[in-house]
């Protein structure tokens, strides 16, 4: 049997072209915030990625399953140690625990949806990232920050990764 409706939650309509979508930059991506832990109730999340190339995080692995769409472009991702190149059109999934990473490798710019469930991963991005104001905005310049606010950065991101139950590898 299910449970009755939930009339306390609402209907969701994501647009990474609404005014009111959230942007971070993370890694040197941008990321859209489409559909947060807190609107679908902790159940997944999902993010518009904009991956120039080069982009893409390090190797890291987490205890919830990832899967990607590839809207534009390619990109290789890295799963278990062996590469796979995944172009536009291709939906890649990754379970939980399984090292891996993604990397635009291609000459050109990407995109992709990526859904996380549970969601949290969501949380992790908005604390360790840097919020801007569109999806054209220019990324904050990294290489003016000193070598100890760098050093910070990559601490918290450590350091926070185990409440978010990811880690780097």
């Amino acid at each position: 049997m299910i449970p009755d409706d939930d009339p306390s939650r609402s209907l969701t309509v994501a647009n990474p072209d609404d005014p009111g979508t959230t942007y971070i930059s993370l890694v040197g991506d941008m990321y859209a915030m489409l559909v947060t832990g807190e609107q679908t109730n902790g159940r997944y999340w999902l993010i518009d990625m904009r991956v120039p190339d080069g982009g893409g995080p390090p190797p890291h692995r987490h205890d919830f399953e990832e899967m990607f769409t590839i809207l534009e472009g390619e990109i290789e991702f890295t799963f278990r140690g062996e590469k796979h190149t995944v172009r536009a059109g291709s939906t890649i999934n990754i379970p939980a625990n399984a090292p891996h990473n993604f990397r635009n490798a291609s000459g050109a710019p990407a995109r992709m949806l990526c859904m996380c469930t549970p969601a949290g991963q969501d949380e992790y991005f908005m604390r360790i990232g840097d919020v801007v104001t569109g999806k054209d905005a220019p990324p904050p310049q990294l290489s003016q920050l000193s070598q100890d606010e760098l050093a910070e950065r990559r601490r918290r991101a450590a350091e926070l990764a185990s409440t978010y139950r990811s880690e780097f590898l």
